[in-house]
């Protein structure tokens, strides 16, 4: 499994997108997935550039809509992290909560089911993970261990190439019932259908109705409290003209296109804080600056915001809005949504979905 870091192959791989197949596979482990969410995290190409590139190709939105609507699932998320603090519970508490760790079997790839041990290796290996084994594993975390979702969501995000803020800690509140009515639940049955294993007798081979069992399979009880941490490279020497426009880039804003071929100042800023509450994997960090090298004359800082102001005696500073954004000053500038106008917080993606494709069946019908 390869992920190109040049511009240029990230979109050809939107232009191979077929909505139509994408619809019907989705879900299965060799299904027709776009592999664009690392992109689209990452801030090289957004949602509404990539549902542009396809309608163009001249797929009506009705045709398409499954695959718009996992579009929307991302921007929805991102509204619901810029009003809610996702370090907490979204809608509900959890409950059935035993431990606050992760077990040690999901660390190690060996929970005994043996799609989601496959998927951690991947994980681990490639710094990616289907969705649909994503919420396999969360699942078995939360509902079957019994664990909090906080550290095991922590410990997702810090090794995924496509790690989302608010995307990944609004889906694991979602599996575990803290931001939605129920909990979610796969028993083996369902998971050798989408992932294609054959297996049988686990601890997840049983009916519905007796998931998640009342007591902690013993594959699952032994836990651990993990420690992640960033290694972030060294300073080096910068050339930064204080009487030019500075365009600070980050970890959520790597797009080459943002004020393209305008003389300023390119500073890709790796703030320490940041990556100390917010920590990612080696393999994570080395894509993110392969993907900087896309924008033209970037230079690396390693430090704050302020930090990088001062130094430079910089005055006129722009950057993108983002929710994780800390002590940032200057010109902000909205990310680039499907829809601008549909803002604020939505109860339910359904009731998100709804206005937005409203919108975007008026604009097909005015085209």
């Amino acid at each position: 499994m390869e992920f190109p870091t040049k511009y240029s192959e990230i979109i050809a791989r939107i232009e191979r997108i077929d909505p139509i197949q994408y619809a019907s596979t989705r879900n299965y482990l060799d299904g027709a997935v776009t592999y664009l969410s690392p992109y689209i995290s990452r801030g090289v190409i957004s949602t509404k550039i990539v549902l542009e590139m396809v309608l163009a190709k001249g797929y009506g939105l009705e045709e398409m809509e499954s695959f718009v609507k996992e579009l929307a699932w991302r921007d929805y998320f991102q509204r619901v992290g810029q009003v809610r603090n996702l370090d907490k519970e979204i809608k509900f508490p959890q409950d059935e909560v035993e431990h606050y760790e992760i077990p040690l079997a999901v660390v190690n790839a060996q929970t005994g089911i043996e799609a989601v041990d496959q998927a951690i290796e991947q994980l681990y290996t490639h710094g990616y993970m289907h969705n649909h084994l994503r919420m396999y594993t969360a699942a078995l975390v939360t509902n079957i261990a019994k664990s909090h979702w906080f550290l095991p969501s922590k410990w997702m995000y810090y090794h995924l190439l496509d790690g989302d803020f608010a995307s990944n800690r609004c889906s694991w509140q979602w599996v575990c019932g803290a931001n939605s009515n129920k909990k979610y639940v796969a028993n083996q049955e369902n998971i050798n259908r989408f992932a294609g294993t054959q297996q049988h007798s686990s601890f997840l081979d049983a009916p519905y109705e007796s998931l998640p069992p009342t007591k902690v399979p013993k594959q699952l009880t032994e836990t651990v409290s993990i420690q992640l941490e960033t290694k972030l490279p060294m300073n080096g020497i910068i050339e930064v003209d204080s009487t030019i426009p500075t365009f600070v880039y980050n970890f959520y804003n790597l797009d080459p296109n943002w004020h393209h071929g305008e003389v300023g100042n390119r500073i890709l800023l790796l703030d320490p804080v940041f990556f100390k509450e917010h920590p990612v994997d080696s393999k994570v960090l080395n894509f993110v600056l392969k993907l900087a090298q896309n924008v033209e004359n970037i230079q690396l800082f390693v430090g704050s915001f302020t930090e990088l102001k001062e130094k430079f005696s910089l005055k006129l500073m722009y950057f993108k809005e983002h929710p994780l954004n800390s002590g940032y000053t200057g010109i902000e500038e909205s990310r680039d949504w499907i829809s601008s106008e549909i803002t604020g917080y939505f109860p339910s993606f359904f009731a998100y979905w709804k206005s937005l494709k409203k919108e975007l069946t008026q604009k097909e019908v005015n085209v």
